[in-house]
């Protein structure tokens, strides 16, 4: 595959931006395509990356002055199937990664408005994608960022993807039960069912990639200078519990545990998401084939990341509390757990550990960018599950309409 065209979608976000630059330095050529929306719902919200992070246009520029490799910057919308369609025929990519769907729970959860936005850009703009690859690029092989949480949390092992049943004499291999737990994780689960008859139905070729929670910021390539920075997000609606740990315990706030803590999740490194992707491209799944992936290399619940955190804070001479706090969302507090992952691992994925990450990466990330904390965003989530509106005095903000412009 090297040398050959991948496009990126989704490359302005956290995950999108530092893959296109990894497959460029891979040699790959790159297609670079966003429509900026995700700048635009941080105004909404009134939330902003931790680290500063440069536009678009800057990115792409200062990676060809480095000399690395090419980025192709392309400012297409999903949901314009005109435009997406042009742009899978005049390039005829060889692999379309697609990181591009808003990917926020919370955000989902706010109100109709904000769950009907979600889905519609979620699975419109996959079947828009769907559509364009079979029409114009049919041997195209599309790795589809989907999420762990399209499973929920059922009382038996889960399996990557699929499961053998047995039934009244009769056995059969069928797609794993979903129970998703928010309109967001809804939305990947329409994905799943769409991907997989189209690639039963018009022979596409395709790899669901079931990603845990990444965290980290840091990669090879955005290290090599701060305008090719990704964003950390800590807020309630964008950040990861660990970014909001993290956050808190560096300006001396309590960490808020949603319940008992015993929620448990997959986590993985942002290194290992770049490894991933490029091993299910450089691996690719056969014609009509629906392959996949559990895309995470550890299990935490939410007490043990916390009590990383401020033990982790301790070694360097801090102090960090944990304050239980009732949890906004719709999830069962305490579960069993146990998620298979050993695909990916077989392919030759090289696990980096948490423990090692959190001191040497996360926390001094946010040590150097403390004085851009927005103390207001640091607290427990005000989008509560069960009411499908947000607690905040503000109410429900205007949905944002995909951006036609560069947001600094």
């Amino acid at each position: 595959m090297r040398n050959r065209t991948v496009i990126v979608l989704g490359a302005d976000g956290y995950l999108g931006w530092p893959q296109a630059m990894h497959l460029s330095s891979q040699g790959y050529r790159v297609i670079a395509v966003d429509n900026l929306v995700r700048r635009r719902w941080d105004l909404e919200c009134g939330t902003s990356s931790l680290i500063p992070i440069s536009t678009m246009e800057r990115r792409v520029e200062r990676w060809r002055e480095l000399g690395r490799g090419d980025i192709e910057w392309r400012l297409v919308d999903l949901t314009d199937a005109e435009a997406l369609s042009d742009l899978i025929a005049s390039t005829k990519p060889d692999a379309v990664v697609h990181f591009a769907e808003q990917r926020s729970a919370p955000f989902s959860m706010v109100d109709r408005e904000h769950a009907v936005m979600t889905q519609l850009n979620n699975v419109a703009g996959t079947l828009n994608l769907l559509f364009a690859l079979h029409e114009h690029a049919p041997e195209c092989h599309l790795v589809k960022l989907g999420t762990m949480g399209e499973y929920g949390t059922p009382n038996i092992d889960i399996e990557e993807g699929f499961i053998t049943i047995e039934h009244n004499g009769r056995t059969d291999t069928l797609p794993y039960p979903k129970l998703p737990g928010s309109f967001y994780h809804l939305s990947k689960v329409h994905d799943s069912h769409n991907i997989h008859f189209t690639c039963r139905a018009w022979g596409i070729a395709a790899t669901d990639l079931n990603q845990g929670v990444v965290y980290g910021c840091t990669t090879p390539e955005t290290a090599l200078h701060p305008e090719l920075a990704t964003r950390f997000d800590y807020d309630g609606i964008w950040g990861t519990v660990l970014n909001r740990f993290i956050v808190q315990s560096a300006i001396g706030k309590p960490l808020t545990v949603y319940g008992s803590g015993g929620q448990t999740r997959g986590f993985l490194d942002i290194r290992d998401t770049m490894a991933c992707v490029q091993l299910s491209i450089e691996h690719p799944a056969q014609p009509g084939e629906f392959r996949v992936f559990n895309q995470f290399t550890e299990q935490f619940s939410v007490l043990q990341l916390a009590e990383l955190v401020r033990d982790a804070r301790a070694a360097h001479g801090g102090e960090t509390t944990i304050d239980h706090t009732p949890n906004p969302r719709f999830e069962k507090d305490t579960h069993f757990y146990n998620a298979k992952h050993q695909l990916l691992v077989d392919l030759g994925l090289e696990a980096h550990k948490l423990r090692s990450t959190l001191i040497d990466s996360v926390i001094a990330t946010v040590e150097e960018h403390i004085d851009r904390v927005d103390l207001s965003q640091v607290g427990v989530s005000d989008v509560e599950w069960t009411t499908g509106r947000s607690r905040a005095a503000t109410g429900k903000a205007q949905v944002a309409t995909p951006a036609a412009e560069t947001v600094a």
